[in-house]
């Protein structure tokens, strides 16, 4: 296993961990439960997005850049 592969399954458990994580705060029982699945969620997203800058300096990940007008499509098919 390389390291872009080593790389990758670190970014797709630490995805995993943020949506276990958003899941425990939207069904805390009470302001503390909330506040520390909260916390963690916010700590395990920073972490998700350093993977992911890291990911990218090297080349392992890339994004192509969104077309203005299948932007504008989605902001008037989904805006009030």
């Amino acid at each position: 296993m390389d390291d872009r592969n080593l790389m990758e399954n670190i970014l797709l458990l630490e995805k995993g961990v943020c949506d276990l994580y958003m899941h425990g705060a939207i069904e805390s029982s009470t302001q503390n439960v909330h506040q520390t699945f909260n916390t963690a969620l916010n700590d395990s997203l920073c972490m998700q997005d350093d993977i992911y800058g890291k990911m990218v300096q090297k080349g392992w990940y890339k994004t192509e850049q969104a077309d203005l007008s299948k932007i504008n499509t989605v902001k008037t098919k989904f805006g009030s």
